[in-house]
């Protein structure tokens, strides 16, 4: 897996993605450390409401980035969003009313909405292999799960020595770092689109920045996974807004848990990510991804179990098994991703495809993230869980019944079929399944009718 660090344009914009991630896990554990500061028993209620802000921040930003990106110097965008998120961290410890914590967080948001598409869509430029961008899909979800668990322990150890407003400095060193790194690293050009990929598509600025979104809904693949990415939502909700509640007002436990629990979440998902770059050389995405979607309903049904009991010392430790098992699930999920997006979308379309992505999953969280803490202030945690527990089930559920059997692993033989929910007259068509190329629907225009080519 690690072979893919020998080429040096990605060893540097990995090692961007790592230095940006870790300082966004300090500032993820302040924040809720502020939050329970200003708000006390109520932080979930708060800290909720930021990230739904955040959320907002993504599924408005990303689908306009979609439809530029292309249009604009990728390192340039890149550096920019960098800078912008290490200005608005240096702010942070000085807020004293949360109104401006919403407002930061949206500034900071709107510049991650900004980056992490173009990064998304540069590193399928980078490593063009099949082979090397699995490889590199693990590397990723490994960054974000050694964030998890690096992060949380290195705050709590901080946390011993200076006060939580001092995580964010180490935010702002971490972004910082990233925008130079990006700067040393020599960006290709983007893929060049084959004969059968559609022209740009008509109607101005808004029909492109809509293209991925009308990609997403014309594969049913596709549409399937909006479904896990909402069953994946419901467990991240849980613990990102929650976990500071369960630990101090549930467990009655001092701030340097808080990392800790978070940091369990990150080790579940990091030995999942480790383990299944070899799993998906052999059996397709679909045998992974939906029963990773499955178990999350489980582990929430265990969670329902710590939730309601009124004590016990060993509520501690299941807490954390509980955390622990999410993160592996949603690991199980979000790891393929980039594969599935990679078959689906021919390469003019792939950062659109990969911006719809960020801004309709993002929307997921922007329904989960208010909801974990609203109706756990409101009504209580037990309320919370099986709210977002059944999400997770009926979602699971929805995405198992959308997304048809492959008839063999990642790359089966080439088929052509016709999506009959398009419309005649349609600009374009998904259709033909192109795995020689490595991308999977490949569109074609219309003339008389609808059509498909091999």
């Amino acid at each position: 897996m690690f072979a893919v660090l020998r080429d040096r344009t990605y060893r540097h914009l990995f090692a961007a993605q790592v230095i940006a991630l870790v300082g966004t896990g300090l500032a993820t554990v302040a924040l809720g450390l502020l939050a329970y500061d200003m708000a006390g028993a109520d932080a979930g209620s708060v800290l909720g409401t930021a990230l739904a802000i955040k959320m907002a921040a993504y599924v408005a930003i990303a689908p306009a980035v979609g439809a530029v990106a292309d249009r604009l110097p990728r390192r340039a965008l890149m550096v920019t969003a960098d800078l912008v998120r290490a200005g608005v961290a240096l702010f942070l410890p000085f807020v004293d009313q949360v109104w401006q914590v919403y407002v930061l967080v949206f500034l900071l948001q709107s510049a991650s909405a900004v980056f992490t598409p173009t990064f998304q869509a540069v590193i399928l430029d980078v490593l063009p292999e099949e082979r090397d961008y699995t490889r590199a899909l693990s590397m990723s979800r490994l960054a974000y799960d050694l964030e998890s668990l690096f992060s949380p322990a290195l705050a709590a150890a901080l946390l011993s020595l200076i006060t939580y407003n001092w995580l964010f400095t180490g935010t702002m060193l971490g972004f910082l770092a990233s925008a130079a790194l990006v700067v040393s690293a020599v960006l290709p050009k983007p893929a060049a689109s084959p004969a059968l990929s559609p022209a740009p598509p008509a109607g101005g600025a808004r029909a492109r920045a809509t293209a991925g979104t009308r990609l997403f809904l014309a594969v049913p693949e596709l549409r399937a996974l909006l479904a896990l990415n909402l069953a994946v939502a419901a467990a991240g909700a849980m613990v990102t807004v929650n976990s500071v509640v369960y630990v101090r007002e549930v467990l009655g436990l001092p701030q340097g848990a808080v990392p800790l629990a978070l940091g369990a979440y990150g080790a579940g998902s990091m030995i999942v990510a480790l383990v299944l770059p070899r799993v998906l050389d052999r059996v397709p995405d679909r045998a992974v991804m939906l029963p990773g979607a499955l178990l999350l309903a489980v582990v929430f049904a265990g969670l329902g179990v710590v939730t309601s009991a009124p004590s016990g010392g060993w509520r501690r430790p299941a807490l954390l098994a509980v955390w622990a098992a999410f993160g592996a699930a949603c690991s199980m999920v979000l790891t393929p991703t980039g594969r599935l997006i990679r078959r689906s979308a021919p390469p003019k379309e792939r950062t659109a495809a990969f911006a719809a992505q960020f801004s309709l999953s993002h929307g997921c969280w922007l329904v989960t993230y208010p909801l974990a803490g609203w109706l756990g202030s409101a009504a209580g945690l037990s309320w919370a869980v099986l709210a977002l527990g059944s999400i997770a089930l009926a979602a699971s559920l929805l995405a198992a019944g959308l997304w048809r059997s492959e008839p063999s692993g990642s790359s089966g033989p080439a088929r052509v079929h016709v999506h009959a929910d398009l419309p005649a007259g349609h600009p374009h068509l998904v259709g033909a399944q192109r795995v020689s190329t490595g991308w999977r629907h490949c569109h074609v225009r219309l003339a008389d009718g609808l059509h498909a080519h091999p």
